[in-house]
């Protein structure tokens, strides 16, 4: 199992560093002028000229690409004399807008995308899952319909539709929830679950009925294996049978697109973040690109990234716990 962990952490590595080189190069070697992008739209052209010599622009791709390989381990100093900031590691770039390291930027907004993220994970999880199965065990009858049915309106409606119709109804109308705020679980942890509540509901409607769809379809195969009927021959609970026999490996392909969804929205759920004004890693990615602050788009993209491939390891090892041919292939 540790030489499992091992090689799985390695080719991790070796995959976060494909995907800072392909980010590095989409961002730096497109047509745009990344130090205008860095200097924003009202900016002279000295300053443009200052910027560049600061982001060392004026070096070989390579040079540069070793640059912010560099900063990211160590740290980085952009220019020189009097006129040199300093970006301490891990510095994923430093925005010349608000004079912040992105690395600074980002960690301040994580906990409001964490938040947002891991509790719609859990409601939509528990409704997601739980949904699926009940459907899988009374297939055809009218909970089956309409669960299917409302599942399958949920994944249709986009996100920030459902976003706006919940604030309408819920704060406007009913009056039963204050408008999301950006309040700290420790600070107050009332104030801040009641500010979650619409922005959970909103992502957990989407992933809930892919939850939903995918449980049943797989609860309905494992049900008709040949494995699920020897256990039933043998005299197993039923209780058992669904638990140990159906429902475990029907939890596989959950487990992974669980891992990859929950990784890609700590990295920021973007426009539920942008609706509900919540200033989180997804809001600063969209503020960003107004304002064609490329550091921190990069910085974003690769944040995000290394979200999703850890999410993937996590996956992996997960796999490898509950079937143990896994940790023989891989």
């Amino acid at each position: 199992m540790i030489l499992y962990v091992l090689r799985r952490l390695a080719a991790t590595a070796a995959i976060l560093l494909v995907v800072c080189a392909a980010t590095f190069a989409i961002f730096y070697l497109m047509p745009a002028d990344p130090a205008q992008g860095a200097c924003g739209k009202a900016c002279s052209p000295q300053r443009i000229a200052e910027i560049r010599t600061t982001l060392g622009l004026n070096h070989s791709v390579f040079v540069q690409f070793r640059d912010y390989l560099v900063g990211i381990v160590s740290g980085r100093t952009y220019g020189t004399g009097a006129q040199a900031v300093h970006c301490p590691a891990p510095c994923l770039g430093f925005s010349f807008q608000t004079d912040q390291p992105v690395w600074r930027m980002l960690t301040d907004r994580l906990p409001v995308s964490v938040s947002i993220a891991v509790g719609a994970a859990v409601l939509w999880l528990i409704v997601g899952v739980g949904a699926g199965v009940i459907s899988a065990l009374r297939r055809g009858s009218l909970w089956d319909r309409a669960a299917m049915t409302a599942a399958l309106g949920g994944v249709s409606l986009p996100v920030y539709f459902t976003a706006l119709v919940l604030q309408y109804l819920l704060v406007v109308k009913l009056g039963l929830l204050p408008y999301p705020q950006a309040i700290a679980l420790t600070a107050d942890p009332a104030g801040w679950a009641q500010s979650m509540v619409m922005p959970w509901i909103t992502l957990a409607m989407l992933y809930a009925g892919i939850y939903a769809r995918i449980t049943r379809g797989e609860m309905l195969d494992s049900l008709g294996q040949n494995y699920v009927r020897t256990a039933r021959a043998k005299g197993l609970p039923e209780p058992t049978v669904l638990r140990r026999h159906a429902l475990r490996p029907a939890l596989m392909p959950i487990v992974t697109i669980f891992g990859m969804d929950l990784g890609a929205l700590l990295g920021g759920a973007l426009i539920t973040e942008s609706v509900f004004g919540l200033p989180g890693v997804g809001k600063l990615a969209a503020d960003a690109i107004n304002s064609a602050d490329q550091p921190v788009i990069l910085g974003v993209t690769l944040f995000a990234a290394g979200f999703v491939v850890l999410a993937n390891v996590a996956v992996d090892l997960v796999y490898a716990l509950l079937d143990p041919r896994v940790r023989a292939v891989g």
